[in-house]
């Protein structure tokens, strides 16, 4: 048993509204709704919030407007963070808590983990990944990911106890100059990835090849757009995991298995 919190702390860098993206995706993904709403009491830790408590505040905010019963622990490494948090808390609501990847003892439900892990070598995302998995409730679920400062790009992988099943994109559509610009904000299990030869390179290659052919239907938006993209992506043969109004909203899921990195 780990005898303190496992973990590097990051470098803290948070904005209101950062997280806003996959917080929005959270309030909504059928899965998270099942993991949570079978607890008997379902809690959700925000691992790694950084210097300021803004962004786990506004999880805990978009989370119970949807999940009344939720309870929401953010964790930091840095006992500071944890002190300049504390006046923002809500027990039992709310509340946050010295800890790593170990999760303080807790046994949550949902885990949302962003911008933790871009500081980390890839080697050792699997074992991070497994030390959090390992200490979900039953059916919890793991959500690892990152985004730019201001929220616009972001991309996540959803994980279960069985390890990874979905990876997300989500960008600001009318700021968007071409899918792959998502590439600078990859989880780190595989930014490193997006080289010919890898399947994540093969996604967004293929996904800016479509957003160019549906550079007409810009004249209706953006929006219009990235719909179109989507839909020639699909008929490429890319498996399309999302809901027809969420890909509206700008986000993109497919299966882990269409773009997990080879061995190499």
């Amino acid at each position: 048993m780990a005898r303190g919190p496992v973990g590097a702390p990051t470098r803290g860098t948070t904005n209101p509204n950062r997280l806003r993206r996959v917080d929005r995706w959270l309030a909504g993904a059928p899965e998270v709704s099942a993991a949570l709403r079978r607890a008997p009491d379902p809690l959700v830790v925000d691992l790694g919030y950084g210097a300021s408590p803004v962004t786990t505040v506004e999880m805990a905010a978009r989370l119970r407007r949807v999940h009344p019963r939720v309870r929401v622990l953010g964790l930091e490494i840095d006992a500071e963070r944890v002190a300049v948090a504390k006046p923002a808390a809500r027990p039992p609501w709310l509340d946050f808590r010295q800890g790593g990847f170990e999760l303080a003892g807790s046994r949550p439900n949902l885990v949302r983990a962003f911008n933790v892990l871009r500081q980390y070598p890839e080697d050792e995302v699997a074992g991070a990944w497994k030390l959090i998995l390992d200490r979900l409730a039953p059916g919890g679920l793991l959500v690892e990911g990152t985004c730019d400062e201001i929220g616009r790009l972001s991309t996540w992988v959803t994980l279960d106890a069985d390890g990874p099943r979905t990876l997300s994109l989500s960008c600001h559509l009318d700021s968007l100059d071409q899918p792959s610009t998502l590439a600078e904000r990859l989880p780190k299990a595989l930014i490193h990835r997006n080289v010919p030869g890898e399947r994540i390179h093969d996604l967004l290659s293929t996904l800016d090849i479509c957003w160019a052919t549906a550079a007409p239907h810009q004249a209706f938006g953006a929006r219009a757009r990235w719909l179109e993209s989507v839909r020639l992506l699909a008929a490429r043969g890319w498996p399309v995991l999302t809901r027809p109004r969420r890909i509206r909203l700008g986000e993109l899921t497919v299966p882990w298995a269409t773009v997990a990195p080879g061995s190499r």
